[in-house]
């Protein structure tokens, strides 16, 4: 009986593996959320020297802006090396193909929220509505992930759905769409990161 049992947890587990993708590392949510709060701490110095009311003055958008756009690019690199970094290496432990068709569906149901999140905050940018980019960011990324949860650990939803949820807060806080950043991009990516690290990262199968 017992081996019938176990026959048929080893079924699952397989079946698991092939259509979901669980190599994502904890420590890529951990190192993204600190990327994320390093980037938060510069904008705010920036912001906070120029006067954060001042944002809404389109002259001090001209000398600000072009300033955070570089931050949050350093921001974006910063988190995408040290996540591809860290799953690279928990799929060699897991004996796993980085590379197949289940992580395919999973980078493409994330691309598309996040390419049309990008054109969206470029047309803001375009026509001066700097602020809502905040939110925005916030909102796209949370669709992105819950699109892609399907497709890895359910806990992925969750975050998502934190983040939708702050960036519509965020939307009738403008003053504060900074720290609404901080929070989703910073504080709840540790958070998570923490929590994959503890429940999958720990326990992983090894090769």
């Amino acid at each position: 009986m017992n081996e019938h049992l176990e026959n048929l947890k080893e079924i699952r587990s397989l079946m698991e593996r092939s259509s979901k993708f669980l190599s994502l590392s904890g420590l890529s949510g951990i190192s993204a959320g600190v990327c994320a709060l390093l980037g938060a701490w510069y904008a705010h110095q920036k912001i906070h020297i120029e006067g954060l009311y001042l944002l809404f003055d389109p002259t001090v958008r001209q000398e600000v802006v072009p300033l955070l756009l570089v931050d949050a690019l350093l921001v974006l690199v910063g988190a995408l090396f040290f996540g591809i970094l860290f799953t690279v290496r928990k799929s060699r432990k897991q004996g796993l193909n980085v590379w197949n068709s289940t992580s395919k569906r999973l980078l493409f149901s994330m691309l598309v929220p996040l390419f049309a999140g990008g054109i969206f905050c470029l047309g803001l940018l375009y026509n001066g509505f700097f602020w809502i980019c905040f939110p925005a960011t916030l909102v796209f990324y949370g669709v992105a992930l819950v699109n892609a949860s399907k497709y890895t650990v359910h806990d992925t939803y969750y975050l998502g759905l934190g983040q939708i949820i702050l960036g519509l807060i965020s939307l009738f806080l403008a003053r504060w769409n900074l720290i609404f950043w901080a929070m989703g991009f910073g504080v709840f990516h540790i958070i998570y990161g923490a929590v994959m690290y503890f429940k999958y990262d720990r326990t992983a199968p090894k090769s």
